[in-house]
């Protein structure tokens, strides 16, 4: 994950003239912005990596918006998508925030309502990297654990006592608490509570 990476609101839009306004306006905001002509242009040099989040007018030329969002739920890329629409379409619009979109603007766009949007938008990004960020590194921890340690894990997760685990891994109560201290030291935990959130961020 390249967290520290400036969080770029990406703009696909084919019209020139809307498109440098709405990159002026962005970047008048502090936004870091880059603008693609299609969503063809956009996919070739997208880099899932950098945070931030995309604004696509809905009707490309080749490629339209939606399709474009398809591509990128097809290869699990969580770019977090603003549409833009020339007109209101109630259809398209829900097909859109059912994929996952976070809103879907009309034009012309009230500048508010866009910046409001972008904020949503970047808040969403970065706890959605924020988790994965997390997930991978109870992921590494979980990795480190040997097999008997990750029975272990399972059953005190599941809220099991060491004498329950012994007699369910068919070995000794004290054998057992060894087993757990290490799997609690390597998981970088003191308490059950603490296991039982990371189990849940990764499971075991």
């Amino acid at each position: 994950m390249n967290s520290e990476a400036i969080a770029t609101v990406y703009l696909i839009d084919g019209d020139q003239a809307i498109s440098k306004a709405l990159k002026r306006l962005l970047s008048t905001f502090g936004h870091q912005v880059k603008a693609h002509a299609s969503a063809e242009a956009f996919l070739r040099d997208h880099d899932p990596k950098v945070p931030g989040c995309a604004v696509v007018e809905i009707g490309l030329p080749g490629m339209d918006g939606l399709a474009m969002q398809e591509r990128m739920v097809a290869a699990s890329i969580e770019r977090p998508i603003i549409f833009l629409t020339g007109q209101g379409d109630i259809p398209t619009s829900v097909r859109a925030m059912k994929a996952g979109a976070v809103d879907f603007l009309t034009k012309p766009l009230n500048a508010r309502c866009l910046l409001a949007a972008i904020s949503t938008a970047l808040e969403r990004d970065a706890r959605t990297r924020r988790l994965a960020d997390e997930r991978q590194k109870v992921e590494q921890r979980m990795a480190s654990l040997t097999a008997r340690e990750r029975e272990v894990l399972t059953c005190v997760v599941a809220g099991r006592l060491n004498k329950q685990i012994a007699a369910e891994l068919g070995t000794v109560e004290k054998t057992v608490k060894v087993h757990r201290g290490r799997m609690m030291e390597k998981m970088g935990v003191r308490t059950v509570a603490d296991l039982v959130r990371l189990s849940a961020a990764a499971p075991p």
